[in-house]
């Protein structure tokens, strides 16, 4: 990973204009916002900037505007969340540039905090415009992302400021780098990759790059069915993808040849129908699944093989679900792998990094959150990072 700043390497800072990228784009219910994890991660960054005396102009989106303003969309709708989070005022400013930002910037005194208006009102944001980017950096001095979320997105604000003013990751965009790198970058082997999730059709690009880096590829959910069915298994009515069957055989193929193991279930849990607790529920070798069944999540069997195949490992990296966690009991496995990946990560023996909104749910489901590595929030950006792809608000941090 090539090098990047980070809030060590500022000066003096005081007085000085701070465009600190975020991500504020918290999910809402009636005007409130009903989950805090966004602000609370921006929230280090945005008081160590306040505290030495700088203007913190705090920039994001908020929904999918395209270009136009919505009142509904306004950036003033998280103000109020974000002041709680911070315990700080935080003073909102309806613009992003021109005269009226750069009157409220003068009204600001050293070590406040302002919030421009949602970038996404400006059609310039998602086109990347080179006058837009010139027009918001001409308000600031140095700029910081700690949106690593919206990195694999070139917008103005996440890509095109980075060449127009001194740039640095923050802490939160330092953290995730550092934590990517461990993972993936230059890990301690053997590397255990855990990918799962409904359809392989979604993770293509993900298992197509992981099998050339990782030692074992753990292939879980409906996406595992899908690998079942190349693998000549008869899956029943399972959730499966029989058009991709050939895909899955150039992905075992490509794994045999870099010398990566693929696990796939060998005994499944399965049902006549999807719901909790369901009558027609047992667990059976894959090769049993009836005709009129559906496998809803891995077997305990393979669940205690794969518990084996971490205590090998020195790294994991972890994207979905083993199963249809959201009922039970069909989030046994998931869960159980969540542990043993805790359990060892505590215990010193294994580096572990989940992200992805489904993998964040499970492992918060499994009650294991606060003992694992590192858990990426981001969604789009984890995915892509894990596709092997360059992200344009990483490259620019280090250009």
């Amino acid at each position: 990973m090539a090098a990047f700043k980070t809030l060590d390497d500022l000066g003096d800072v005081t007085g000085k204009v701070a465009l600190v990228r975020v991500d504020l784009n918290l999910p809402m219910a009636d005007g409130v916002a009903t989950d805090l994890t966004r602000a609370r991660a921006v929230a280090p960054t945005i008081l160590e900037l306040a505290d030495k005396g700088s203007k913190v102009l705090l920039l994001a989106h908020f929904g999918r505007p395209k270009g136009a303003r919505h009142s509904q969309m306004s950036l003033s709708m998280v103000q109020g969340a974000l002041e709680g989070v911070l315990d700080r005022e935080v003073m909102f400013i309806p613009e992003v540039a021109g005269p009226v930002a750069a009157q409220a910037i003068d009204i600001l005194r050293p070590g406040d905090i302002g919030m421009l208006e949602n970038t996404r009102f400006w059609p310039g944001e998602e086109k990347n415009d080179p006058e837009f980017a010139r027009a918001i950096a001409a308000n600031g001095d140095f700029y910081v992302n700690d949106a690593f979320s919206a990195a694999h997105r070139a917008h103005a604000t996440t890509e095109g400021l980075a060449h127009l003013l001194p740039a640095y990751a923050g802490r939160s965009m330092e953290a995730e780098l550092k934590a990517l790198d461990a993972a993936l970058g230059k890990p301690q082997t053997p590397v255990a990759a855990v990918v799962g999730g409904a359809k392989v059709s979604t993770k293509l690009a993900v298992l197509e790059n992981l099998v050339g880096k990782v030692q074992h590829l753990i292939i879980g959910g409906g996406m595992a069915n899908t690998f079942l069915a190349a693998r000549g298994v008869d899956v029943g009515k399972s959730l499966c993808e029989h058009d991709l069957t050939a895909k899955a055989e150039a992905i075992m193929d490509a794994a045999d040849a870099s010398g990566c193991t693929v696990h796939l279930p060998y005994d499944v849990v399965v049902a006549k129908e999807f719901a909790a607790n369901p009558a027609s529920l047992r667990t059976c070798n894959v090769h049993e699944v009836a005709a009129d069944e559906m496998i809803l999540d891995v077997g305990p069997q393979a669940v205690e093989a794969l518990g084996d195949v971490l205590k090998t490992c020195r790294t994991l990296v972890w994207n979905g679900p083993m199963g249809a966690f959201e009922t039970p009991p069909f989030d046994a496995a998931t869960v159980a792998l969540a542990k043993t990946a805790a359990a060892l990560t505590k215990e010193g023996s294994l580096v572990s990094v989940a992200g992805g909104g489904d993998t964040v749910a499970a492992l918060a489901h499994a009650g294991v959150t606060d003992d694992v590595t590192y858990i990426s929030t981001a969604g789009g950006a984890f995915l892509e990072w894990m596709e092997g792809r360059e992200l344009p608000g990483v490259a620019a941090l280090s250009a």
